[in-house]
C-alpha cells in the first residue's frame, strides 16, 4: 500500500457472527495487515464460539478480543467489499449501497460441531481470504 492510500474496508457477514465471519475477520486482518481493515457481523449475533477462538489460536491468530456484532451496527458505513459466508445471510443481509462489490463464500457451518469441523472451516476461510487478498493486491 502506498503512503496516503486508505485501507480497503471489508465486512464479513454470517448468521450468528460466532464462527465463520469471526474467522474471516481474523484472517483478513492478520494476513492483510496494512492493506485491509476487516470487520464481521451477524444478522442474529450470538457471541463468539470458544472453539472459534481456540482453532484460530492454533493457527497463530489471536481473535480473543473480537466480539459478536449485529450487522445493523454497520449500516451507513462505507465498505469496499461485503462478503457473506452462509446461504441464510445471503438472503437476509441488508443492502450496503456504498459497497463496491459483494461476494458470497458458502462455507459449511462448524458452530456446535466438533473441533475438526472448526479446523476445516478455518482452513477453507484462510484459503479464500488469501485468494481474495491476492486478487485485490494485484500482481
Amino acid at each position: 500500500m502506498k503512503e496516503g492510500e486508505r485501507k480497503i474496508k471489508v465486512l464479513f457477514v454470517c448468521t450468528g457472527n460466532s464462527c465463520r465471519s469471526q474467522m474471516a475477520e481474523g484472517w483478513a486482518n492478520h494476513l492483510g495487515a496494512g492493506l485491509v481493515e476487516a470487520y464481521s457481523a451477524g444478522v442474529y449475533p450470538v457471541g463468539v464460539a470458544p472453539l472459534t477462538v481456540k482453532v484460530m489460536a492454533e493457527a497463530g491468530v489471536d481473535i480473543s478480543h473480537q466480539r459478536a456484532k449485529a450487522v445493523d451496527e454497520f449500516l451507513g458505513e462505507e465498505f469496499d467489499y461485503v462478503i457473506t459466508l452462509c446461504d441464510n445471510v445471503r438472503e437476509l443481509c441488508p443492502y450496503f449501497p456504498d459497497a463496491a462489490k459483494r461476494f458470497h463464500w458458502p462455507v459449511k457451518d462448524a458452530f456446535g460441531l466438533d473441533l475438526d469441523a472448526y479446523r476445516r472451516a478455518r482452513d477453507e476461510i484462510r484459503a479464500r481470504v488469501e485468494a481474495f487478498l491476492n486478487e485485490i493486491n494485484g500482481p
